[in-house]
């Protein structure tokens, strides 16, 4: 277990000792399950509107109408403007797999 020292404006000191105290836990108990709940959160897949994915797939195919009519040169320049995303650690080939035919599956 780690120790953190933590510097709060008292406006907000008191707002979680309030929240604590109502949820019958202790302050720590509360920062904790608080922070645990908002990481959390970042890490949640979370499905895309239709409209979402219908203007993602309309983007994708005017990209690859535009990279058809490219030189080299063209092609290159678009292509190194994309973003570049790197693959989770924990993500393997069958569990990436797995995931794009439940993807498919939902299209």
């Amino acid at each position: 277990m780690s120790r953190l020292t933590l510097r709060l404006p008292e406006t907000l000191h008191h707002k979680l000792v309030d929240v604590a105290k109502n949820e019958g836990v202790s302050l720590n108990q509360y920062i904790v399950y608080a922070l645990t709940c908002q990481i959390n959160t970042n890490y949640t897949v979370k499905k895309l509107s239709e409209e979402n994915i219908q203007n993602q797939k309309e983007s994708f195919n005017r990209l690859l109408q535009g990279l058809a009519k490219g030189d080299d040169s063209q092609i290159n320049a678009v292509l190194s403007e994309r973003e570049l995303v790197v693959s989770e650690e924990r993500l393997d080939s069958d569990l990436r797999e797995q995931l794009l035919n439940k993807l498919q599956k939902l299209q």
